[in-house]
């Protein structure tokens, strides 16, 4: 694959853009496990399923829009779905965790319809489902570059804050932060993330890029930033030798990648046992 990068276009958008989508997903899903919104990737990937599958609906059904990509209503799509989830949570105070459940619900019932209408799974939309090494064009890999530029931008800002609001959301609200603002530019932030990384690992599984290098990372690092740091090199390492696998196995690139990152939990796992088992023989010694 390291000859084909320099030779084949399709390759370099791929592998760029994983390494960005390693590097961000993992950064954001950090902030995401500590304030036990885990579920929220899945809902908005959901959500990003229905924005692809109506952007194909369209493509097939109106004339003129044979040209419309997918990735850009399917990103339309997420941030609307982000959205609606902050405006039930206001509606449910007191259990603000519906939000999500409903809105993942209303993703997949309509993405159902949509794709149905659309003549049903094809190769396009399988693509968009599992992740292909092809289906990444170079300007969807400069949309990736601005999106990580962004959020990356944004976590430097605002990271004060977001560590506030990720451990006692009361406490940030004494301070000053303007918590509600911060979540919903975090969210929207999310929402994005996910659009832009479902070529490369899928939809139904994007969300485990954002979670599977996390868990790994809480297993044996010993500070928030350390988390971070573990999480991203778990995400890179992932993605890098998942589309290396990919491309020679000829199997989307989604499944390796995920299936990597449960190698790295299981081997975080096992190296923290490992070591609490030391420790305690030290201490009886």
């Amino acid at each position: 694959m390291i000859e084909s990068f320099f030779e084949y276009e399709f390759l370099q958008n791929a592998a760029l853009t994983g390494v960005m989508i390693g590097f961000v997903a993992p950064l954001l899903g950090v902030f995401i496990v500590v304030r036990r919104l885990s579920l929220i990737a899945d809902a908005l990937s959901h959500i990003t399923l229905t924005g692809i599958a109506a952007s194909l609906l369209l493509e097939k059904k109106v004339t003129g829009l044979n040209n419309l990509n997918p990735v850009y209503m399917g990103m339309v799509f997420s941030v609307g779905g982000a959205v609606l989830i902050e405006q039930l949570r206001k509606v449910y105070k007191h259990y603000e965790e519906l939000a999500i459940p409903i809105i993942l619900s209303g993703g997949i019932g309509l993405g159902v319809i949509l794709i149905s209408l659309a003549d049903g799974f094809n190769t396009d939309l399988f693509s968009y489902l599992f992740g292909s090494v092809t289906a990444v064009s170079r300007d969807n890999m400069w949309t990736v570059a601005i999106i990580t530029a962004a959020v990356l931008v944004i976590v430097i800002l605002f990271y004060k804050e977001l560590f506030v609001l990720s451990f006692d959301e009361e406490h940030a609200s004494i301070s000053g932060v303007n918590g509600k603002w911060i979540h919903f530019l975090f969210i929207v932030m999310v929402a994005l993330v996910i659009a832009s990384a479902m070529q490369i690992v899928g939809i139904l599984l994007v969300s485990a890029l954002m979670t599977l290098p996390v868990a790994a990372a809480l297993r044996i690092a010993r500070s928030f930033k350390q988390t971070i740091v573990l999480s991203i090199v778990f995400g890179e390492v992932a993605v890098i030798f998942g589309l290396f696998s990919s491309y020679h196995l000829s199997v989307p690139p989604g499944g390796t990648i995920v299936m990597l990152a449960i190698i790295q939990l299981i081997l975080a796992m096992g190296y923290k046992k490992i070591m609490a088992q030391k420790w305690l023989k030290g201490e009886t010694a």
